[in-house]
């Protein structure tokens, strides 16, 4: 029976796969139970390996750091992979809004817990760590855990213990504070669809559709090609023709001539549609099934590009229309319709809109992919090539003028930042990025409950003494203090000098804290997607600035 005892009490690989597996599996089963429709989700993980802790259960403490740290990289890379895309793009138009007034809900939590040390003199790794559980932000857990062991050579469990203890009413306080909001201004839910849906009704974005009568002297006799070159600053594809001579439609390509009354259908975007109609002619009602008439020969299909060569070309480079006589009219990137620009870099994902015969359609879909197949393999060297920059990054040391330590982005500030470019960029320089969200999802999940469970049972065996004999129970206070002054400044802010819609504020607070139990009340209270855009928008400069304030925190005022 050693065997067992072996398993149980060791200190083998084994032991410690066998710990961390029971650990994950309890917390995912208790986290699932909900008190008041709130549930800790996968974070129950960390709670049940502190109780496990608590009891004497431990593994290798090299083996335990090495799960951690892999843990944690697994998950900021997969979540700078998600961000990545949109996160250059979250600060055009009202995304600047959102990112300012997130970056206050960081930058004012910050403030609090340094107000917090130095009248109560609790250390500050310790602060972090409540500000890290108080805004449900594990990341910058990691990051301050990394920044106080590459400073002083050893590790501090209370920073863990801080987290663990302010984590709970960090959940329950960001949303309460979010109904603290909707009470403090009397809002009305019908209210507030009714604003949001005027307000997405003037600001329709993407590609959109419409049909035109050339009218414009100017463009008789041009051919397609010429327009271009005279609208080169405008977004706009030409699919269709019916000649007013017969009434024929055919597909248009570079020598296609316009002439006056021929009917078009045009692709562009919102901006650039009164331009494109004061331009060529007037708008006409005309349905888009008169367009592909019952007798006629083309069809409309989606391909979806899948092909490694084909990511980051430019669609002009691929002459497409010119070889095969068919016509692209949009192309679908991550639920938004792009228009078709010659110009627009392909990625592996994309859904291209084409037009033409079945045969010329058959010879798109060999050079773009269509397989989805070949889509759902997990591209292993993009992950790990950016992982293995992210460690470089994350290594180098930058100093800052007042700082004795030069600041390291770590283990967590690394990966992130590369993972976000790598997403963002990587298609120019011939790298495939594309995941599925299952896979992203999976490699994500797996990363953060390796951590939290390796979080858990490094701090379990001083969890009580410290509730008990080192002043917990104020530790719980100060954390709902740095999570509800934060969230219910900003947002009234956001509310009565920025006049946003509380839907949109809702999401606002759930991403500036990084909370998914807050976001998932938000969707399931405002019965739209709404707070779902907006978390999305302030979440990657949010997650950002979690882990580079946790760590200066550190550097700073140790």
């Amino acid at each position: 029976m050693d065997w067992i005892n072996e398993l149980i009490n060791g200190t083998g690989i084994g032991h410690s796969i066998l710990l961390l597996s029971v650990v994950i599996a309890l917390g995912i089963i208790l986290g699932k139970v909900r008190i008041g429709g709130i549930s800790l989700g996968i974070t129950f993980v960390l709670f049940v390996g502190i109780v496990f802790g608590h009891f004497g259960f431990t593994m290798n403490p090299d083996v335990l750091n090495f799960f951690k740290e892999f843990g944690l990289i697994l998950f900021v890379y997969s979540v700078g992979m998600q961000v990545g895309p949109g996160f250059f793009s979250s600060f055009k138009k009202g995304g600047v809004t959102l990112n300012m007034l997130a970056s206050g809900v960081v930058f004012l939590g910050v403030a609090v817990m340094l107000v917090i040390h130095f009248v109560t003199e609790i250390p500050i790794p310790t602060m972090v760590g409540i500000l890290s559980g108080a805004v449900t932000n594990t990341p910058g857990l990691g990051a301050a855990q990394q920044a106080y062991s590459d400073t002083m050579n050893t590790s501090d469990p209370n920073i863990a213990l801080g987290y663990a203890v302010a984590y709970p009413l960090g959940v329950v306080g960001i949303i309460l504070s979010i109904i603290a909001i909707k009470w403090i201004f009397g809002i009305k839910f019908k209210r507030e669809t009714e604003e949001l849906d005027k307000l997405n009704e003037m600001n329709t974005a993407g590609a959109i559709a419409v049909s035109l009568q050339v009218k414009n002297p100017a463009v008789f006799g041009k051919k397609i090609s010429e327009l271009s070159s005279l609208l080169e600053h405008c977004d706009f594809v030409i699919s269709r023709i019916m000649y007013a001579t017969n009434e024929q439609i055919s597909l248009v390509d570079a020598d296609t001539v316009l002439h006056e009354n021929d009917k078009i259908f045009v692709v562009t975007t919102e901006h650039n549609l009164n331009t494109v109609k004061v331009f060529l002619g007037e708008e006409i009602r005309m349905e888009r099934k008169q367009w592909i008439r019952s007798e006629s020969q083309f069809i409309n299909r989606r391909i979806i590009v899948t092909k490694s060569e084909i990511n980051g070309k430019r669609l002009g480079e691929l002459n497409l229309r010119k070889i095969y006589g068919i016509n692209i009219t949009r192309i679908e990137r991550a639920g938004v319709d792009l228009v078709a620009m010659p110009s627009l870099l392909l990625q592996l994902g994309d859904r291209v809109n084409v037009v033409g015969t079945e045969k010329a359609i058959a010879s798109v879909e060999e050079v773009l992919g269509n397989s989805l197949k070949r889509l759902n393999e997990p591209n292993i060297i993009a992950i790990f090539v950016g992982i293995a920059l992210g460690i470089v990054l994350g290594s180098i040391p930058i100093s800052f003028p007042g700082i004795p330590q030069p600041v390291k982005l770590g283990l967590a500030g690394g990966p992130l930042i590369v993972a976000i470019l790598v997403s963002r960029f990587g298609y120019k320089y011939k790298l495939v990025t594309y995941t599925t969200m299952s896979a992203n999802l999976m490699l994500r999940e797996i990363g953060i409950t390796i951590f939290l469970a390796c979080v858990g049972l490094g701090a379990g065996n001083k969890f009580v003494e410290t509730i008990v004999e080192q002043g917990g129970y104020a530790w719980i206070g100060y954390g709902f203090i740095i999570t509800v002054l934060p969230v219910l400044t900003i947002g009234v802010i956001a509310r009565k000098f920025c006049r946003l819609n509380y839907f949109t504020i809702m999401g606002l607070l759930a991403g500036s804290t990084t909370d998914p139990p807050a976001l998932a009340y938000s969707n399931m209270t405002s019965g739209n997607n709404e707070p779902a855009v907006s978390y999305a928008t302030v979440y990657p400069l949010t997650m950002f600035l979690r882990v580079l304030t946790a760590q200066l925190a550190i550097l700073m005022f140790l």
